[in-house]
């Protein structure tokens, strides 16, 4: 009686048809996880490494950063103690042909460019907004700001001008969305020589002072200042903001 009774409790077999739908779900669950394991992963760093699709913190660093660089920029023109180096050396390129400082500009940076392939330089975001924004910001603050009478106060004004183009340029390219011409060119150098980014900057502005001066640019005191000061004030920047290693900006 007893063994009837438990045969009776029983669950009855299952059928053909609810054992493949067992099989089915069952797969259906252990692939869903699988997939999740690898899109979330693949889904998270895109937005932590691309250069074309950041997310809100990036892009504010970005934008906070090129206003900052454009604007200290405009200090150092507003101090009428010299322009940045590659102003003279676009003024210098200038005076030796027909075309005039803003054309000179836009072939350096595109010469620039051409440069960074053998270095092997990833554009992105960043290097198209720095082509537009450092030049707007420039010219808003300049008309906010005029050249002051006082030597003391135009001293100042590179100094602060230094200060924000390091301040910016730690913004920007701590962000890692592509850099400007220039800063690209460092950068590259930088990774394929091993050379701090303090020196690699200084080497560059002051070739192009020397450069932009025997072509006939006019370099001042500011100019000389900017070459020699803005490399450690980039690298300081990029410490202070804690950064990537400049080799992978």
């Amino acid at each position: 009686m007893a063994e009837m009774v438990n045969s009776t409790d029983r669950e009855p077999p299952a059928s053909a048809s609810q054992r493949i739908l067992g099989f089915v779900q069952f797969c259906a669950s252990r692939c869903g996880r699988r997939r999740r394991a690898i899109v979330r992963p693949v889904t998270a760093g895109v937005d932590a490494t691309s250069r074309w699709r950041p997310g809100p913190k990036r892009l504010a660093r970005l934008l906070l950063g090129l206003v900052l660089f454009g604007a200290g920029e405009a200090l150092l023109v507003a101090s009428d103690l010299g322009n940045s180096p590659w102003t003279v050396l676009a003024e210098g390129v200038g005076e030796q042909t027909t075309i005039g400082v803003g054309a000179a500009t836009v072939a350096l940076s595109l010469l620039v460019l051409l440069a960074w392939i053998p270095l092997r330089q990833v554009p992105g975001l960043g290097t198209i907004l720095n082509a537009l924004l450092v030049g707007a910001a420039l010219g808003l603050v300049l008309e906010a700001v005029t050249t002051p009478d006082e030597l003391a106060w135009r001293y100042g004004l590179v100094v602060g001008g230094i200060a924000l183009v390091g301040l910016g340029s730690g913004l920007y390219l701590g962000s890692r969305l592509g850099a400007g011409p220039r800063d690209g060119l460092m950068l590259g150098l930088h990774r394929r020589t091993g050379v701090s980014v303090r020196l690699t900057r200084t080497a560059l502005e002051v070739s192009v002072v020397v450069a932009g001066a025997l072509l006939g640019g006019t370099a001042g005191i500011g100019t000389l200042a900017f070459a020699v000061l803005i490399g450690p004030a980039v690298q300081a920047a990029l410490l202070l903001l804690r950064s990537a290693p400049a080799a992978q900006l």
